[in-house]
């Protein structure tokens, strides 16, 4: 017996309490104070009593969303306060009650529902012992309900859990599958609200597709006449139909919803305003003079030919009258033109009466489907390329050619690595409806290419047949996309988890580990790691999902390392690799930092990267530091002419420490060509002895670092530049400028190239020959 379970138009008073996000009260003002301390704001104030409010508990939210978003689906009855609750042992009236969150009753299917949630992501230890007790109660409660509030037809039972904040592992999934459950998360939640929102009732129909997809709905077998006709390769049919009927058996797949088991998606979400308008024009006796164009599942439909006026030749090529007999299911009838004008029935008055002209396809793949949702809104309205791109996987997934099925499944993948909680790109893909920001920075291109462009799939390919395949070709669609996914996420997650607040920033201020170029790096550095172990013997096609995650994972680690130790100056330089030479050069760098742990790594390309470097390290930073000297040659010389200046050889006695004095002199007298002035004799670190002496006149020409840092930390730099000179000014003697130490070169070269365009705003003109010279160069 099912005793919380009242009509829909009894649970008004209740609705507007589960569709708030705050519970509010009122007490005591005696009892306020503590109410406070417990969470609770107040809200109104009267002689008598407090009334207060505060934010619904994640539990308390998240379940009464799941039953607020039944009510605006129009289910006849719903559990009330507390859900329902059943007996495990019928026969035992002491035996454990199991507690039925929500349950929901509709002529069509009788639905019952657990919510769980989390705080925090985390998973939950007792989920497959929910999943038993749940399956405990079917039978009962579809028995229960059969009898209570009989129907014309049996109701069918759906078993569902809505989780929030639950990671479910591999065996949770596989659990809820042979027991018949559904698992919705917190997205789909979000999705089937806004379409409740949109559609009113008609979107219980788009829920039940989801869980019972081919499944009959007792009752509803229609006969409507019908002409029979080809279009292409394809059997069409022409038919006037009841919106009503239609809305039940008809079904959208939106791209806004994104779950990972819905491969053909290629519908815009639907659009409020547009459904408003279009109901408007119903009610005002409107028609609509084009059809709906739909397509139907082949074992749903059966066509009786008539007898025909004409001769069958005639008829074949005109088009042949029958009846089409339809034998409705949930999700049989797929939308690929129309859904504005279906939808708009929705909840009218006129959805029986009414009636719309249908061209309905039979049995054609989704992909064709796709196409001509594309052909048909490319001549109202110009698709954009980004969305084309996106219906890649739509267009193409049952393309003949192997390598073009390849392109369909990554396509596909980054999708769903885009919706993907446990996934890195989680929400930072930007698609053709989402708008960029800091987070969703990555465009689907660039990891579509980066996946796309390697062997990861099909080595050889011989007339549409593979013959040798890569690492993560699986043999059919659905099986290399779970495979794609499942390595390129596990490989990321790991690389993100040497350096998590970096990538967390994306695109932000101190950002640029999770950005286009950076993802691209640590794909390409997953394709030479893969051919790594290719080469070693090891055949990973062959490979369980879990064992190559586990073969690639070190070297995640070491890249993990990598990322976790670079500086922030190391990371802003990091930032700065753009476009593709960037990407080449950042793949370089991490499979460095990779050999220097597995000294037999060595994917093509590595060595002579590092030799063509290395050759280019010392003489850019011999050219830098030549122009670095003559700066500071002129900086100084010229602010100790000016602040010694009782005569033309004050600067020298008075601003020059003796002990540089003497060794510059010494210099002079030694060099038998005689250069010149003094100020040629002048070694680079003789500059910092300099500025040092007379700091309060040069630390903020040479000052580098913070203010309040002793002048020898501040000149540190000089010393450094000073080291490095010693290394590349004699190419013989085989040293050569580490990377790092020429990026921190280059950064102390554009560092002082603006202190002193700051000091002086003749700098730039009074050394232009300076100026070019670093400009070619840094």
């Amino acid at each position: 017996m099912l005793e919380n379970v009242a009509p829909l138009d009894e649970h008004q008073t209740l609705y507007r309490s589960r569709s708030k996000a705050i519970q509010t009260k009122s007490v005591q003002p005696k009892l306020v104070e503590e109410a406070v301390n417990e969470g609770w704001t107040v809200l109104k104030k009267s002689a008598s009593s407090v009334r207060l409010q505060r934010p619904k508990p994640l539990e308390t939210l998240f379940e009464d969303r799941v039953w607020s978003m039944l009510f605006r689906m129009k289910f006849e009855r719903l559990s009330g306060a507390g859900g329902e609750s059943l007996r495990l042992d019928q026969r035992n009236p002491d035996s454990a009650l199991n507690k039925i969150d929500i349950l929901g009753i509709d002529a069509e299917l009788v639905l019952a529902i657990q919510c769980r949630s989390s705080e925090k992501y985390a998973k939950r230890s007792q989920f497959q012992e929910g999943l038993t007790n749940l399956v405990s109660c079917r039978e009962r409660i579809g028995k229960a309900a059969n009898t209570q509030w009989p129907a014309n037809h049996k109701r069918q039972t759906a078993l569902v859990f809505f989780v929030c904040n639950i990671n479910l592992t591999d065996s949770d999934k596989e659990k809820a599958k042979q027991a018949n459950i559904f698992v919705f998360d917190e997205g789909d939640l979000a999705y089937y609200e806004k379409l409740a929102s949109h559609l009113g009732p008609a979107a219980k129909y788009q829920f039940f597709a989801d869980m019972l997809p081919g499944k009959t709905i007792p009752g509803l077998e229609i006969k409507v006449p019908a002409v029979k006709t080809k279009m292409g390769k394809y059997n069409c049919y022409t038919f006037p139909i009841s919106p009503e009927y239609l809305l039940k058996i008809s079904y959208v797949s939106h791209r806004s919803k994104g779950k990972a088991s819905d491969i053909h998606t290629y519908q815009r979400m639907i659009s409020r305003a547009r459904l408003k308008n279009i109901r408007e024009y119903i009610s005002d006796q409107g028609i609509f003079p084009t059809n709906i164009v739909v397509n139907l599942d082949k074992k749903c439909i059966d066509f009786q030919r008539t007898k025909q006026e004409n001769s069958i030749e005639e008829a074949d090529a005109s088009g042949t009258s029958g009846w089409l007999h339809i034998k409705p299911a949930f999700k049989s009838a797929w939308i690929i033109d129309g859904q504005h004008r279906l939808f708009a029935y929705s909840g009218h008055s006129r959805a029986k009466t009414a009636h719309l002209a249908v061209l309905a396809f039979e049995g054609i793949p989704p992909s064709s489907q796709a196409r001509l949702f594309v052909d048909i809104n490319a001549k109202q309205k110009s698709v954009k390329p980004s969305l084309l791109q996106e219906l890649f996987a739509e267009l193409h997934w049952d393309a003949e050619s192997p390598a073009i099925r390849v392109q369909a499944i990554v396509s596909k993948a980054v999708r769903v690595l885009d919706d993907d909680k446990d996934s890195p790109l989680f929400n930072r893909i930007q698609t053709a409806d989402s708008t960029k920001d800091s987070i969703r920075c990555i465009s689907l291109a660039s990891v579509f290419k980066a996946i796309e462009r390697s062997n990861f799939f099909i080595v050889k390919e011989v007339k549409g047949d593979v013959l040798e395949s890569g690492p993560l070709w699986a043999e059919d669609n659905d099986r290399t996309l779970a495979r794609t996914v499942y390595i390129t996420k596990g490989w990321l997650n790991k690389v993100r988890a040497g350096a998590p607040d970096w990538w967390d920033l994306g695109s932000g201020d101190g950002g640029g580990f999770a950005m286009n170029d950076s993802v691209t790096a640590c794909i390409n550095v997953l394709r030479s790691v893969l051919n790594h172990l290719e080469g070693s013997g090891r055949k990973l096609a062959r490979l369980t999902n879990a064992d190559l995650l586990a073969a690639v994972t070190p070297y995640a680690e070491v890249l993990a390392s990598y990322f976790a130790n670079l500086t922030s100056d190391e990371r802003k330089r990091y930032r700065d690799l753009r476009g593709s030479q960037g990407q080449t050069t950042r793949t370089r760098r991490c499979q460095q930092a990779i050999r220097a742990k597995f000294s037999e790594f060595n994917p093509t390309g590595l060595d002579d990267f590092i030799n063509s470097e290395k050759e280019q390290t010392n003489i850019k930073a011999k050219l830098i530091i030549d122009r670095l000297e003559i700066m500071l040659k002129k900086i100084v010389i010229d602010e100790l002419k000016q602040e010694f200046s009782a005569d033309e050889n004050s600067w020298w006695q008075e601003g020059v420490p003796k002990q540089v004095r003497l060794e510059v002199a010494k210099r002079q007298e030694s060099d038998d060509n005689q250069r010149g002035r003094k100020e040629a004799y002048f070694d680079l670190i003789d500059y910092r002895t300099i500025a040092t002496t007379h700091w309060p006149l040069f630390q903020k020409l040479v000052g580098f670092g913070k203010k309040n840092e002793s002048k020898d930390k501040q000149t540190k730099w000089l010393v450094n530049v000073n080291e490095w000179r010693n290394q590349v000014a004699h190419a013989s003697s085989g040293v050569i400028l580490r990377v790092d130490d020429l990026a921190q070169l280059e950064n102390y070269a554009e560092w002082f190239k603006r202190k002193m365009t700051e000091h002086d705003d003749d700098f730039e003109e009074s050394s232009s020959e300076i100026s070019d010279a670093l400009e070619a160069d840094i």
